[in-house]
């Protein structure tokens, strides 16, 4: 998924939704660590790239929950 692409769904999801999508982008990453200790990762800026998706799931929370928590 492109970052723009990425940007738009993170912004436009549900709390619930980003929730799902922290699940499985870990998940993602869990088994992506576990290809590369295996010898079995062919694509290894894969890891990066779910380890930054994460940061923007996880910054997109935060950001919402300040929202909340200051009322607007």
């Amino acid at each position: 998924m492109k970052k723009a692409e990425l940007r738009k769904n993170v912004r436009e999801a549900t709390d619930a939704e980003l929730e799902k999508m922290l699940a499985d982008t870990r998940k993602e990453l869990f088994h992506f660590c576990y290809q590369r200790s295996t010898k079995q990762l062919e694509k290894a800026h894969r890891i990066r790239e779910s380890r930054k998706h994460i940061a923007r799931i996880l910054q997109a929370q935060a950001e919402r929950a300040k929202a909340r928590e200051a009322g607007i």
